[in-house]
């Protein structure tokens, strides 16, 4: 059984009828969607300026200059060494021992 209401006449009319918007300002961008891409233009600009600061913060190498002098972090120097001191005792803190 089917509907009555699917197989009246109106209701085929009014679902073959196409749009009714097809005037010549049909489809174009309202200056709602302008604002929208000028807005999204600026933030871009914006990021793109600020991430160019940043990057000009960076040094161009990251590894060390040979002529440099300075202990690295693993290093621990002859003399303390020697003492039985290790890096950390800068402190004031006494040396702790491993173990259980």
């Amino acid at each position: 059984m089917t509907s009555g209401l699917l197989s009246t006449p109106a209701l085929t009319t009014l679902l073959a009828d196409g749009s009714t918007k097809t005037g010549p300002d049909f489809g174009k961008a309202s200056p709602v969607g302008l604002l929208i891409v000028v807005l999204l233009l600026i933030c871009v600009f914006a990021l793109v300026w600020s991430m160019n600061r940043h990057l000009k913060k960076i040094p161009a190498s990251f590894d060390e200059p040979e002529g440099d002098q300075s202990v690295s972090a693993t290093e621990v120097p002859a003399e303390a060494d020697a003492l039985g001191e290790s890096r950390g005792s800068d402190t004031g803190e006494p040396q702790r021992e491993s173990g259980g």
